[in-house]
């Protein structure tokens, strides 16, 4: 069973999040020959206060 975490800016519509996981979903089916049923997609909404990039908040950065 394929699970892919997506780890991203919060922010994102429902139909971005949809439009992704079909394509995502579409591509390991096709490579890793699995099925959609067997694949699993995870979203991890990020504050950009929460992540950091080279020793500074992304939300400080410009």
């Amino acid at each position: 069973m394929p699970t892919i975490e997506v780890k991203w800016f919060e922010g994102r519509s429902a139909e971005q999040k949809a439009k992704l996981a079909k394509a995502i979903t579409n591509a390991v089916v096709e490579i890793g020959e699995t099925t959609p049923d067997a694949t699993h997609i995870i979203y991890h909404d990020i504050k950009k206060s929460d992540w950091a990039q080279s020793g500074k908040l992304v939300s400080e950065s410009k």
